[in-house]
């Protein structure tokens, strides 16, 4: 899901509940709290010597004891909306930092509305070559020069 998308989704469900499904099943409790929307960009170089970009839009969510907190679409969009300057004209992906017992992000991959709300859909990342083709990924071990 993209930032737009997400805008997109918040505006017309207005004040329907937040539910967020980790990639486990599990949900994230209700009464999470959203302490920071930031735009994270990455710049590396690939094993195989190709530099890249990554850009998306974090949405960190954090679980205290007050658990009569919720937080509705109207009010994410809101707290979206005061870092429309930190995005500009940027559309990227959307993605959920959150602390599993461990800080884990995960892409947001879908919005469904259900009956008790609006329920985003959280996927999992994984680490993968991308420069498959130098490093020989496929075979016993990355043996070109300079790679791996």
């Amino acid at each position: 899901m993209t930032m737009s998308e997400l805008r997109a989704v918040l505006a017309a469900n207005g004040g329907a509940a937040l539910h967020f499904l980790l990639p486990d099943g599990d949900l994230v409790p209700a009464h999470f709290h959203v302490t920071e929307v930031g735009r994270v960009r990455k710049d590396f170089v690939d094993c195989g010597g190709t530099r890249r970009t990554a850009e998306s839009c974090v949405l960190q969510l954090w679980v205290a004891d007050d658990t009569a907190h919720r937080l509705d679409a109207a009010k994410l969009a809101r707290i979206v909306g005061l870092a429309a300057p930190l995005l500009g004209e940027a559309d990227p992906p959307v993605e959920v930092e959150y602390d599993t017992g461990f800080i884990t992000q995960f892409p947001v991959t879908a919005a469904e509305v259900t009956p008790g709300g609006l329920l985003f859909h959280l996927g999992g990342k994984h680490t993968a070559c991308l420069a498959p083709d130098r490093c020989g990924v496929g075979d016993a071990a990355c043996a070109a020069p300079g790679c791996c």
